[in-house]
């Protein structure tokens, strides 16, 4: 498992053209060793010297026009200088001494001689590259004790999708700090950008956690120091003040990079004004664990908290320092029972979320299966109880980031630019009286809306019944009478596509219940929820598994995009960087059905995901659960199905099969949350 990979594919696919990579061998696109503290920042210009700002006083005045900020700045003259901020009252590495991060900093050239800025921020464990790290065994039924299907690293299938392809016939040069867009697009608008290299990678000292408190420590001292109550250090040790700070700080990232923002937001730390987290964590739980169920990110079989760990700790001696700690990882973080726990509850933000004085923009995939839908909609549905002002984007993509989607692009970075004006130097345009909800409702579709879940959307409870005459069952609003038992028995091999792609036939692998056609567009928004009741007998498979299927053809996103052969120019370039990047458009697949959404729950944590409790055998109880939110269109003539299962293959453990699996129809049901409420289904 190469977790480089999350964050170039969502951030660096839409880097500047001429920093992407050619397809090259894997030798001539490995990421280099990453430099020691002290050593110079490969690729950067040289570092600019600390400097007191002299006469004239200074100024925080930007140059403004129709309400945002103008690009008056140069990119080519901005100055560069590597920082190593103290993480005060933390050492994680035992070794006596407060842990740093390495923050490298660019800003326009007249903030040596007065002007103060603002502070972009991307904090980050992926700038040094990731080590070589196997997954988790999750063939627990011995078909695969080698673990060879999904154990490999993974860095090589997924290149291009991680660097893009720029159709350069040169080998990839060694990519600078600043390889996204916002040195480009933002610096000339008059603001600074802060790439944070975090506890336990590269130049960096401390231990990665997974999502402790240490790991939010790091970028909050940055900020910390940007505000001056932190201290920072340059390459020979002199201390380095930010007089050119105006202390507002935005932060900004794609997944683990995305995720920092969530954790120090709910800090509360001053001078954070506002965060964009893209396709974040809100709950580490919820990233590898489910209802008290084991499992995994899409795509990712196997990861979990001791593996990232391990992946992202580049700094120097890296073992000696951290080996102890990320083993403890592995012991505590239970692939058995699966519970929630200690281990977990101290890696959820939610927890905190009464603290967060940051605005937030936060944006998610609808097909973003690596960190799902729940993590985005959780953190929006805590933030709404408590007024944080905030804006959503949905899109029809996966773990990607918006920026790079071609017919949203422009759009993308005037609300972003907006957003930052507004909350970092306190401009009034409009941006919070705009609609909140920016949703993708199908591939280039988009809609803007007051709120999401979308206004006028109700609950409907839809029941189960049995099926007759060898077909499979219905789902109805109306409460059947029909008190049958139906079952089928698990197995590892099939995956849930290849469970539900047949509506028509019955499965011994599964049971499927499908709507009558739906006379009108059916809009589900928000997350749906079941209850069934079943029994478990035989076999060792704890998992019960719900999809939720779109029944009709259509032409769907589900995740992948296509590159454009010409680039799009969007900021001021400079040798190496050019300001321009290729950008996507969705790969629609037409296909008789699409699993909408999913949920899993271990069938001995139906009382609380923190607490295992054995069944017996043979005996009916009752599952509640939720799957995935989603904001997805059933068209008319379509059927909304929902396929029962065990083990989901791409995501839970795979145990033994033979688990014999009873349910009642009658007896169970799902919520669907529908705009229109019950009216759209008669």
């Amino acid at each position: 498992m190469n977790r480089w990979k999350m964050i170039v594919a969502a951030t660096v696919a839409a880097v500047p053209l001429a920093v992407l990579p050619a397809v090259a061998s894997p030798a001539a696109a490995s990421p280099a060793d990453p430099p020691l503290p002290g050593s110079p920042v490969a690729g950067a210009p040289p570092a600019a010297a600390p400097v007191t700002a002299p006469s004239p006083a200074p100024t925080t005045a930007p140059a403004v026009r129709d309400g945002e900020t103008q690009p008056v700045h140069s990119r080519a003259d901005a100055l560069t200088e590597t920082v190593f901020v103290e993480v005060a009252g933390v050492d994680s590495d035992a070794d006596g001494l407060p842990d740093r991060v390495a923050v490298d900093i660019m800003r326009p050239k007249a903030t040596a001689s007065g002007l103060k800025v603002p502070v972009i921020m991307e904090a980050s464990p992926y700038y040094a590259g990731g080590n070589d790290v196997p997954n988790h065994v999750v063939d627990l039924d011995g078909s695969d004790p080698a673990g060879m299907e999904y154990r490999r690293n993974k860095f090589d299938d997924l290149r291009d999708e991680m660097f893009g392809v720029d159709g350069l016939d040169v080998a990839r040069a060694e990519a600078p700090p600043f390889r996204g867009y916002y040195d480009n697009y933002f610096v000339p608008r008059g603001y600074a950008v802060a790439l944070v290299e975090n506890l336990g990678s590269g130049r960096a000292t401390g231990c990665p956690t997974t999502g402790l408190p240490n790991e939010t420590a790091g970028p909050k001292a940055a900020i910390d120091w940007l505000n001056g109550r932190a201290r920072a250090f340059d390459a020979a040790g002199n201390e380095v003040k930010a007089g050119w700070s105006t202390g507002n700080v935005g932060m900004i990232g794609v997944s683990y990079n995305g995720t920092l923002p969530n954790a120090v937001a709910a800090t509360g730390v001053k001078g954070l004004k506002a965060i964009v987290p893209i396709a974040a964590i809100s709950s580490w739980y919820d990233y590898y664990r489910a209802n008290g169920g084991v499992l995994a990110p899409g795509g990712y079989q196997g990861e979990d908290a001791d593996v990232l760990a391990r992946y992202v700790l580049t700094r120097a001696d890296a073992q000696k320092a951290c080996g102890a700690f990320v083993d403890a990882i592995e012991r505590d973080q239970d692939r058995v029972t699966g519970d929630y726990s200690d281990f977990w509850d101290r890696r959820n933000y939610l927890d905190d979320v009464r603290k967060v004085r940051a605005a937030v923009f936060l944006v998610h995939g609808l097909n973003d299966w690596n960190v799902k839908t729940k993590q985005a909609v959780q953190w929006w549905d805590a933030l709404a109880e408590r007024n944080v002002p905030r804006k959503i984007w949905l899109h029809q993509g996966g773990h990607f980031n918006p920026f790079s989607y071609a017919g949203r692009n422009a759009e993308w970075l005037r609300q972003l630019h907006h957003w930052f004006d507004h909350h970092l130097y306190g401009l009034s345009n409009g941006i919070m009286n705009e609609p909140q909800a920016d949703v993708e409702s199908g591939p280039g579709r988009w809609e803007r809306h007051a709120s999401w879940p979308l206004p006028g959307t109700e609950d409907v409870r839809l029941h189960l019944a049995p099926g007759s005459g060898g077909r499979n069952g219905t789902l109805d609003v109306g409460r059947s009478r029909d008190r049958a038992v139906e079952s089928f028995v698990d197995q590892s091999v099939r995956t849930a596509e290849l469970l539900a792609e047949n509506a028509e036939a019955t499965d011994p692998n599964r049971l499927a219940y499908l709507s009558a056609p739906l006379t009108r567009d059916t809009r589900l928004s928000g997350t749906p929820e079941i209850s069934v009741r079943a029994s478990f007998k035989g076999g060792r498979s704890p998992y019960l598994t719900a999809l939720l299927v779109d029944y009709g053809t259509d032409a769907r996103a589900y995740g992948d995009v296509v590159y454009g052969d010409t680039p799009v120019c969007y900021g001021q370039g400079v040798a190496g960087d050019t300001g321009c990047a290729r950008l996507a458009e969705h790969v629609t697949v037409t296909a008789p059905y699409k699993i909408i959404t999913r949920g899993w729950i271990d069938v001995r944590n139906r009382h609380s995901a923190s607490r295992t409790d054995l069944l017996r055998e043979g005996r009916f109880y009752n599952f509640g659960f939720d799957l995935q939110p989603n904001d997805h269109v059933f068209k008319a003539g379509h059927r909304i199905g929902v396929v029962l299962l065990s083990t989901d293959r791409d995501f839970t453990l795979r145990l033994p099969p033979g688990t014999g699996v009873s349910v009642e129809p009658a007896r169970t049901s799902v919520r669907l949350p529908l705009v229109g409420g019950r009216s759209v289904l008669r």
